[in-house]
């Protein structure tokens, strides 16, 4: 048994359907996020920059991509024998099925893995955030309130709280009520969905409730908790923190990077976030192309226009095609005199000659209203568009795209092209 004072457990394996056609084949913490990152490189990151060397990351949904990019843990140095990073699949046993059925039962499944250091303390993070913590921080203010369970919370604006988990707490900031995503809050003090439990408490709780279908945190273990008299506090966080589950969330975070100050700082010596990388070629940007407020990674070749955008690594960017206010991920192809606007274009992507990409007014989304809603185009990994063709706003595509598909050469406004790839 190897003695560790708190370790991590990375929660990764949900499908992030709010993500529309991005997660159509990948998980959501590996979608790509600020050029060269993957989501899940952020917490992953806080970790080893708060000195914790152990972190067991909960797959599931679509992991390969997922696995191949955590591998053994080399770029956040937890490529060790005594802890570092693992990966923690769902596995069929003797007395369950072997999926995970909700967060806390993930984290029940895994109780031997947990054991086998032994730990104080466990941190239950979530794949799919994009934020800098020192988690050490977090603990000493858990050891100091004596506390049973501290959740990481933070201000959101009154309008927007029924979208989270909700703390009402006294004037030591001890939690006196928790609502799971309200319609009514009694508070914006919102739960990040960080907890530091103690050990004996958390595997306590898990085993009273290994049987409650869908076991979740917010559901079932913090209830639980409360009802036997548990210590509950908040560690109120006033840094920068986002919850890129949504199309628009996701953009809006993208686009704050390239603010002149921007609220979240990705260059910042102190607290570097590192990632799985390929030793891809240097930039080109050649002497016609004009470049402004953006994040070019490398290896991209750069002959158009680009403003305001994120543009991921070995994206070629043809003659007179001009970007705005778009994230474009890694080897995708801009073709010639080409307008993009307000997009969200996946990796491996080819965009033939002189489309327009974003014209036209909103319209609602006749696909899938609750994930399709804002003026964002978004174009899922490995689709074809055709030479020409026009896309309204608030729609998607996934696919190889034929020009028939376009009527008079037009997808509108609302719509959706959905092409399921044959596979092998």
């Amino acid at each position: 048994m190897i003695k560790k004072e708190m370790i991590a457990m990375l929660l990764a394996g949900g499908q992030g359907s709010r993500l529309g056609v991005l997660t159509k084949n990948v998980a959501k913490p590996a979608v790509a996020f600020g050029g060269k990152y993957s989501i899940i490189d952020f917490p992953l990151s806080n970790c080893i920059n708060s000195g914790i060397d152990t972190v067991g990351v909960l797959t599931q949904y679509q992991p390969l991509r997922l696995n191949a990019h955590i591998g053994i843990g080399i770029p956040w140095d937890l490529d060790r024998n005594r802890g570092g990073v693992t990966v923690l699949q769902p596995y069929e046993s003797q007395k369950d099925t072997g999926f995970y059925s909700g967060t806390a039962n993930a984290i029940y499944q895994n109780i031997a893995y947990i054991e086998n250091y032994d730990p104080e303390y466990v941190l239950i993070l979530s794949g799919d955030h994009v934020y800098k913590m020192d988690y050490e921080v977090m603990l000493e203010y858990h050891k100091a309130m004596k506390a049973d369970l501290t959740i990481a919370s933070m201000p959101v604006p009154m309008e927007e709280a029924s979208r989270f988990g909700i703390t009402v707490t006294d004037e030591q900031g001890r939690i006196i009520d928790f609502q799971e995503k309200p319609k009514n809050p009694k508070s914006n003090l919102a739960s990040m969905g960080i907890y530091i439990f103690n050990w004996k408490v958390l595997k306590e709780a898990l085993l009273r409730n290994k049987d409650v279908p869908d076991c979740d945190f917010g559901k079932h273990v913090i209830p639980y908790l409360f009802q036997n008299q548990g210590k509950i506090y908040a560690y109120e966080f006033n840094g920068y923190w986002k919850d890129v589950g949504t199309l628009l969330s996701y953009w809006e975070s993208n686009m704050e990077l390239i603010a002149l100050i921007p609220e979240f700082n990705l260059y910042e010596e102190y607290w570097k976030i590192y990632t799985q990388t390929d030793n891809a070629a240097p930039q080109y940007v050649s002497t016609n192309s004009h470049v402004e407020r953006s994040i070019i990674a490398e290896g991209c070749e750069i002959h158009g226009e680009i403003y305001n955008s994120v543009i991921g690594p070995g994206v070629t960017v043809e003659h007179g095609a001009v970007i705005v206010n778009s994230i474009i991920m890694e080897n995708t192809v801009i073709g010639e005199n080409t307008h993009i606007d307000q997009a969200v274009v996946a990796e491996n992507v080819t965009i033939g000659n002189a489309c327009t990409i974003g014209t036209g007014e909103y319209q609602e989304s006749g696909y899938d209203s609750r994930v399709y809603c804002s003026n964002l185009v978004t174009i899922g990994e490995n689709s074809r568009i055709p030479d020409g063709v026009r896309v309204g706003r608030n729609t998607a595509i996934f696919g190889t795209t034929v020009l028939s598909d376009y009527p008079d050469g037009l997808l509108s406004s609302g719509g959706a092209i959905i092409r399921e790839e044959e596979r092998a």
